[in-house]
């Protein structure tokens, strides 16, 4: 790939072109504010371009799998026009399409004061997390933070980031899913408040903004070019980012030739634990909660057919009395699905035992409201597919799974879900209850994982109980 570059002329260029365009590579339909000056800053060589696609290759996602291409009639070129499918959803690149980079003069970030304004203090063990992370930063390296959920990994993070950012860096954390994106936005604003965020996902606001810290969706990072001095990405094992090798290839391209990188997850890969294991990839392993209480291990219960009972329009018995003592002491839960459809066809038989309960799913355009309405007690509980399985932390949550035999309750997802449940350090404990028609091996290998975790955490003397 070639950026096709001209020998800087002294010009009087837009700032707001310059701070738009940093760190981006982006279409030609994506810069309408500066389609006036955009030419005259490619001919002083301020702006940079390169070939959207070329050689088989989308230079925006990374995609080399044929079947990923189509074509079309090209209004813009008057031919028949290759195109890349894999991140359509980012706007088309044509083949004819070029990727605008800023190649003017450096953006440098003026810091007025200390950016880190969080009082909190850390557990020892975050202590020490934290301080592997500092020198992450400082010495341009790549680390893992193996930290059990609910182990205040976000907290961990904030002194690596006010480092990056007391020597002029700019920053990104980003995650697979939405949901932890909105999670994750409002903490870091609190903890940086003088310092110019973005929070980027499908439809933000923000979508314009530049940010010398960003909070972003994997899929953001498509739109981005040797842009961020750390580069932090959380949930690594989650889908989409697990399983997307373009999401991965989005993120590397993201960061400056010059970087450090840091990986945070509750549930590493195998992968990931034979790189640490063999001492290739540095990690801090923290097994405890910051609250110091175990991680509540799920009870496996057995409900029968729940989908013939379904059909019959009945709620099984085990679920339907797990149901009625949540509500009974107004306890909020989550209850996790395998799909939508049955999902759908069964809210109704649920809101007989109660009508304000709703459900989410991925697609659902109220689902922050939800959320937020379960997090304010303006609703008992939520039935959910596994796209809140992260990112939500609510107190006193209890939470359940129901067909927990199915594939997609994979032991990643189900150790997650339960690490939705005690977070508080008022309400560290709760139920999770897997209820299943057949025990599998994914939920056998998430109570050993999460039994393991507890006695490691014990072990080392990290548990109060």
């Amino acid at each position: 790939m070639k950026i096709h570059l001209k020998p800087l002329i002294p010009f009087s260029f837009s700032t707001e072109l310059q701070i738009y365009l940093t760190g981006r590579a982006l279409p030609y339909d994506e810069l309408t504010d500066f389609h006036p000056i955009l030419e005259k800053h490619i001919t002083s060589g301020y702006v940079g371009w390169m070939d959207g696609l070329s050689q088989g290759t989308c230079h925006r996602c990374g995609n080399t799998e044929s079947h990923l291409f189509g074509e079309m009639p090209c209004s813009r070129c008057g031919k028949t026009c290759t195109y890349c499918r894999k991140c359509i959803m980012m706007g088309r690149v044509n083949a004819c399409s070029r990727l605008h980079v800023w190649t003017g003069p450096h953006l440098e970030y003026l810091l007025k004061e200390e950016p880190l304004k969080w009082s909190g203090k850390l557990s020892p063990q975050q202590a020490e997390a934290s301080r592997k992370a500092i020198e992450a930063v400082k010495t341009h390296s790549i680390l893992l933070i193996w930290a059990v959920c609910g182990a205040g990994k976000t907290e961990i993070l904030f002194e690596a980031i006010a480092e990056a950012i007391h020597t002029g860096k700019r920053v990104c954390l980003a995650a697979p899913r939405t949901d932890v994106v909105l999670e994750l936005g409002p903490r870091l604003k609190a903890a940086f408040p003088g310092i110019e965020i973005a929070v980027l996902y499908g439809g933000s606001e923000d979508r314009h903004h530049h940010g010398q810290l960003v909070i972003s969706t994997t899929h953001q990072l498509y739109r981005y070019r040797d842009a961020f001095d750390l580069m932090i990405i959380d949930e690594v094992d989650a889908f989409p980012f697990s399983g997307d090798p373009s999401l991965e290839y989005a993120a590397q391209k993201s960061r400056r030739e010059t970087s450090s990188l840091i990986y945070l997850t509750a549930t590493p890969s195998s992968e990931f634990k034979a790189r640490v294991k063999k001492g290739v990839l540095d990690a801090a392993i923290i097994p405890a909660r910051y609250h110091r209480h175990s991680i509540p291990v799920p009870e496996l219960s057995w409900c029968g057919n729940w989908e013939k009972s379904f059909a019959k329009k009945t709620i099984p018995k085990a679920v339907s009395k797990w149901l009625a003592e949540r509500l009974q002491f107004s306890t909020p839960f989550l209850l996790f699905f395998p799909n939508i459809k049955i999902m759908e066809e069964a809210l109704p038989l649920f809101q007989r035992l109660h009508p304000d309960i709703q459900y989410v799913h991925a697609e659902d355009p109220n689902r922050k409201e939800k959320v937020q309405s379960l997090r304010e007690n303006k609703v008992p509980g939520l039935l959910t597919t596994t796209i809140l399985e992260r990112g939500v932390t609510i107190p006193r949550l209890e939470a359940a799974v129901l067909g927990t035999e199915k594939p997609i309750f994979t032991e990643s997802a189900l150790v997650q879900i339960a690490g939705r449940v005690g977070r508080s350090a008022d309400h560290p404990t709760g139920n999770i209850s897997f209820f299943h028609y057949g025990k599998t091996e994914e939920m056998l290998d998430a109570v050993s994982h999460i039994k393991q975790m507890n006695a490691e955490a014990k072990r080392r003397d990290l548990i109060v109980e």
